[in-house]
């Protein structure tokens, strides 16, 4: 880390999925002269615009074209992981700062703020195939029970959210179990930060996500994922992904009748959501300190709040 990278801290804006964090990040980088980094594990993906709320247009503010980093870097398709996040964050995090400007980090994938925030090095730990390979064929209930048998340090730090996170954590215990290298795995240097939370009351998360489906349905959703599956990727691929490119991938090849494809994918982002949030929870009893904004003020008075708060905690760096 270089000594730009301490005297600028890194400005955090986190939430659930519909609670208007890329809205409200956008607002707050026009104010500080800031760039946004993106931490949303599937916006990394090119093509894959609609199911993962990619909406470049957002980047613009009166007139303005706001940067953004690490949105559309990889290839639909391929796999990305934490370990990746943060070696790709490190690069844009110094772009930002040789421009003179504010690194933002914009984004709900709780895991990947977290191996930033709190610089543990289980994210180097390798990939097993084989293992990999064996926990696959088992039920999310026998996977969990693994998962629960370990008893390393990393249990209290691992995301367990999704079904691919949780063989992760299986690989990552199992290793440290076998290879006795946890005090061998040094922390990173943890970054100086000041945290930003979104949190709309659920009723109002629950309704803006359900509007915000079937306007992505009405507009391109299901066309999108028809157009991956056209170009050669397979639905499994497609099914790794999650959420929208799940639940559709499985309409789309005659599993699932579109009515029912709508309300489970529908429940399944709204499980999604309680999820987001039960991990920043999580975050704050391991030591993250959350500024939760009012969620009755306006995108405006939040930003304005978030922008004085941090050039506050900067004048004391």
């Amino acid at each position: 880390m270089s000594e730009n990278q301490t005297a600028v801290p890194l400005l955090v804006i986190l939430g659930p999925t519909a609670s208007g964090k890329t809205h409200l990040s956008v607002k707050v980088a026009a104010m500080l002269r800031g760039e946004v980094i993106s931490a949303d594990s599937r916006q990394v993906y090119k093509d894959m615009d609609i199911g993962t709320g990619k909406d470049l247009a957002e980047y613009q503010l009166n007139g303005e074209e706001i940067p953004y980093h690490l949105i559309d870097i990889m290839d639909a398709g391929e796999q990305y992981n934490v370990n990746a996040f943060q070696k790709d964050f490190e690069t844009a995090y110094e772009t930002v700062l040789s421009n003179g400007h504010v690194p933002i980090l914009c984004g709900g994938t709780g895991f990947y703020i977290l191996s930033l925030l709190k610089g543990h090095a289980y994210a180097s730990i390798p990939v097993n195939e084989a293992l990999r390979t064996e926990l696959e064929a088992l039920p999310k209930e026998l996977l969990l029970a693994r998962f629960e048998h370990y008893k390393t340090a990393y249990q209290q730090l691992a995301d367990t959210s999704t079904r691919k996170r949780l063989i992760r954590a299986i690989e990552i215990s199992e290793f440290l179990t076998h290879n006795h290298a946890e005090k061998a795995f040094t922390e990173k240097p943890a970054y100086g930060y000041i945290v930003f939370g979104l949190n709309p009351p659920v009723e109002i998360r629950r309704d803006r996500i359900s509007k915000r489906l079937r306007t992505r349905l009405e507009h391109g959703l299901i066309e999108e994922v028809k157009a991956l599956l056209e170009r050669g990727l397979t639905a499994e691929q497609l099914i790794y992904y999650g959420l929208e490119y799940k639940w559709i991938t499985l309409y789309l090849t005659g599993e699932l009748q579109y009515e029912e494809m709508v309300v489970r994918l529908e429940t399944e982002i709204h499980r999604f959501a309680k999820r987001q949030m039960t991990f920043f929870r999580k975050m704050e009893k391991d030591g993250i300190n959350i500024h939760w904004l009012d969620s009755e003020r306006s995108a405006d008075e939040q930003a304005a709040t978030v922008a004085s708060l941090y050039q506050q905690y900067s004048a004391l760096k």
